[in-house]
């Protein structure tokens, strides 16, 4: 049920997502130049990896200085759109085809780097039992004090301890609560919640998502 619902979702949002995805096309060409997509090697599953699908929000850069988590020593590289895109999720609209492809899910925990699940591999080989997604139970409540924690970091080494060792367990905790209680019903309502980040939606809980 949950692959046919991915895949039914994924076609109908095709449908305003191709137009968008020309326009932006253009827009971040004219602003960033290229290239437009950026893509990103991330775990399917423990032992399987994929080319995650992106728009490019940062100034390129040496292969070297793109790797691993992005911290306060990275925010000067992510452009003016880029932030307008990551903000509203935007850049991630190229991941339907990682959804039609099946590498990748609507909700669930979110992709992990190679270099990560190889850090932590007791942790990883719970947490990417269910199939990667776009949104999910740790992106909702935990992704806000995430990103605050990783921009108080001035360098790669520090923000590699810092999303070691406070991030990852947190967050693998908050994937594995989802693993235990996943439904349909769930995934409609993270993707609802995901949603009132953007969208002024009903509920407490929405308003609180929206507040973070």
């Amino acid at each position: 049920m949950k692959r046919l619902f991915d895949i039914v979702l994924a076609l109908v949002l095709m449908v305003p997502v191709i137009p968008a995805l020309a326009g932006l096309y253009v827009v971040v060409l004219a602003k960033d130049g290229r290239p437009f997509i950026y893509r990103s090697r991330r775990n399917t599953a423990f032992d399987q990896v994929f080319d995650q699908m992106k728009i490019r929000t940062m100034r390129t850069a040496p292969a070297h200085e793109s790797v691993g988590i992005t911290g306060g020593h990275k925010r000067g590289r992510i452009t003016k759109l880029g932030r307008y895109l990551r903000d509203h999720r935007l850049d991630e609209l190229p991941q339907l085809l990682n959804v039609l492809k099946g590498e990748t899910s609507f909700v669930g925990p979110r992709p992990p780097e190679p270099r990560y699940v190889a850090a932590c591999p007791a942790i990883y080989q719970q947490v990417l039992l269910d199939r990667p997604g776009i949104t999910g139970m740790a992106s909702i409540i935990f992704h806000s004090h995430e990103e605050k924690m990783l921009a108080e970091c001035h360098s790669q080494k520090e923000a590699e301890d810092v999303y070691l060792r406070r991030c990852i367990p947190r967050k693998a905790h908050l994937d594995m609560i989802y693993h235990r209680n996943k439904s349909l019903m769930l995934d409609l309502y993270v993707l609802y919640l995901t949603a009132a980040k953007s969208v002024p939606l009903p509920g407490r809980r929405a308003a609180r998502i929206r507040g973070q």
